[in-house]
């Protein structure tokens, strides 16, 4: 009791102060990636005759240095298998026409948009054609709706990881509980995204097991650090899956843009793996995803790991319980 604030203005003091700090940096957090999009190694492609294909790298570094990992391909659809793989945001391909660029609006609409400027730059004036290659879903051509429908995802992985990790007693229970919701988030999240909203493109079953994959991720980390650390671990888990994996997820643009090095820090995060995850299975038949792949299994097996070290909660013995000494009736 004594180490308790007594006095309920200096509480509410107190609270206030630390709640200034916490939005203090967040804000930042937040913010900063977001301000400070900019092209940095993205990978792009160029194609076409040697000569010309030269020329357009060489015009691609003198533009804009540092800011394009250029890879030369010999014709256009090599370009677009680039492309459909993944490998490349994007391809100029020089032609009898003039040049063309292909893109991957469903990699990253964002990027797209970006190249096509910046195409238009190149071209000194004349009209440059885009041909989407891999486009967005039709009823999300910018995206939009694919990153704002992200964000409840990680949100409520992070609400199940909590209350399953204080709440529910038992280990096994625990887990099951973890491994249901993994298999519900995925059906219901597929379901919600391709079916009622539109927002992806593929096959469902493959979205669905890259949506419930992530929820299992994301859930099993904060459940894992409750059921090991008690409250505090939420905290932590909601660190590391939300406060500071959302901003540096890229979800709505593309590791490249952040800068560096927390565009590659946030795919080893559960938000940045999941968001490539979903997008390869989305529009790519799963190219390009291996890695987030790995990411998110490494978090589910670690998360469930640390539920089955964690402690047990009251009402669930963690061993035998030793047997009870018969009351001794009082004497009269």
């Amino acid at each position: 009791m004594s180490s308790r604030i007594r006095s309920p203005w200096l509480l509410a003091g107190l609270l206030a102060v630390l709640a200034v700090l916490v939005q203090a940096l967040l804000v930042p957090l937040f913010a900063a990636p977001a301000t400070h999009l900019a092209p940095r190694d993205l990978p792009i492609a160029v194609a076409g005759p040697a000569p010309v294909t030269g020329e357009l790298a060489g015009r691609l570094a003198a533009a804009r240095p540092g800011a394009f990992a250029v890879t030369t391909l010999p014709d256009g659809p090599a370009a677009d298998r680039a492309l459909r793989d993944r490998e490349v945001y994007a391809a100029l391909v020089a032609g009898p026409d003039g040049i063309a660029l292909h893109t991957a609006p469903a990699a990253s609409p964002t990027v797209a948009a970006l190249l096509t400027e910046a195409a238009g730059q190149l071209s000194a004036g004349r009209p440059v054609r885009v041909v989407p290659v891999v486009p967005a879903a039709p009823d999300d051509p910018r995206g939009a709706g694919f990153a704002a429908g992200f964000l409840p995802l990680a949100l409520t992985s992070m609400l199940a990881g909590a209350l399953i990790g204080l709440l529910v007693a038992g280990r096994l229970a625990r887990l099951v509980g973890l491994l249901g919701y993994g298999v519900l988030a995925g059906l219901a999240g597929a379901a919600v995204l391709h079916g009622w909203l539109g927002v992806l493109d593929g096959d469902v079953l493959l979205e669905a097991g890259a949506v419930g994959l992530f929820a299992l991720a994301a859930a099993s980390t904060v459940a894992g650090l409750a059921s090991l650390l008690g409250t505090p671990g939420v905290g932590i888990g909601a660190l590391l899956v939300f406060l500071v994996g959302n901003p540096l997820s890229a979800v709505s643009a593309a590791p490249e843009l952040l800068p560096r090095p927390w565009g590659t820090v946030g795919q080893f995060l559960p938000v940045g793996a999941g968001g490539t995850l979903l997008r390869s299975a989305a529009f790519f038949d799963g190219a390009g995803g291996a890695r987030a792949l790995a990411v998110l299994v490494g978090y589910a097996l670690v998360g469930l790991l640390l539920v089955l070290l964690g402690r047990a909660r009251k009402g669930t013995p963690a061993g035998p319980v030793a047997d009870r000494p018969e009351p001794v009736p009082a004497s009269v």
